[in-house]
């Protein structure tokens, strides 16, 4: 199990540091919620996760493969539910791959980043929708 430590700061602040690596990161509330917006909300990290590990697990199976991916670009929106209680409503992915549409690995690098360990574990009442874009 990786250990994670968080302390909430005050002012809706909190900082989190990860236990084997010693990173920190800080966290606010949005500004839509009471916060200033300073740094990523708790719900902004969920939608970057998905798009990181959409991203890693792509790039697990590119290695294997002697792909070339580097230069993937993903850019990830994250809509907040208008009804209560507050929850992820929507992430939207748009995924920039450096290879042509015709690649004969296009389909398996798409199944790689939809079975994501992140995108396995999102609640199935989130909308995900993606889109492709082969720049090869």
């Amino acid at each position: 199990m990786v250990e994670i430590n968080v302390i909430y700061e005050g002012e809706l602040h909190c900082a989190a540091v990860h236990g084997p690596s010693g990173s920190e990161l800080a966290t606010d509330a949005p500004v839509d919620n009471q916060g200033r917006g300073e740094a990523f909300s708790p719900t902004d990290l969920v939608a970057t996760a998905l798009g990181s590990c959409m991203a890693t697990i792509m790039g697990i199976y590119a290695r294997r493969k002697q792909l070339a991916i580097e230069g993937t670009r993903i850019r990830v929106g994250k809509e907040m539910s208008k009804d209560l209680p507050r929850r992820i409503a929507r992430i939207e992915l748009r995924i920039e791959v450096p290879l042509p549409a015709d690649h004969p690995q296009c389909d398996a690098l798409v199944n790689a980043a939809m079975t994501c360990p992140v995108h396995q574990s999102l609640h199935p009442e989130i909308e995900v929708p993606v889109e492709w874009v082969w720049a090869g």
